[in-house]
């Protein structure tokens, strides 16, 4: 927990390369959990609009972002169980 509030802190630096840098990092990490967390999602069985709705996004603007990334994920799971 110390690295996030590192970059938190740092994100109110009032020198703009602290600064900048932590944002890009903080939101580096934003873009991960969200990667994570709308996988989760879908594996739990929650449709495009809930987690749009979840997001504060369009349902279209969700899965634009996400659904061939889950899906080529998918494909390469269903591949991996074929040939155990």
């Amino acid at each position: 927990m110390e690295r996030l509030d590192d970059s938190v802190d740092a994100a109110t630096s009032n020198d703009p390369a602290i600064g900048l840098r932590a944002v890009w990092a903080l939101r580096s990490l934003s873009e991960q959990l969200e990667r994570v967390q709308v996988a989760n999602a879908r594996k739990a069985g929650w449709t495009w609009q809930q987690i749009a709705d979840a997001l504060n996004v369009s349902r279209q603007a969700v899965h634009k972002k996400y659904a061939r990334h889950l899906d080529a994920l998918e494909n390469l799971n269903q591949r991996r169980k074929g040939g155990q």
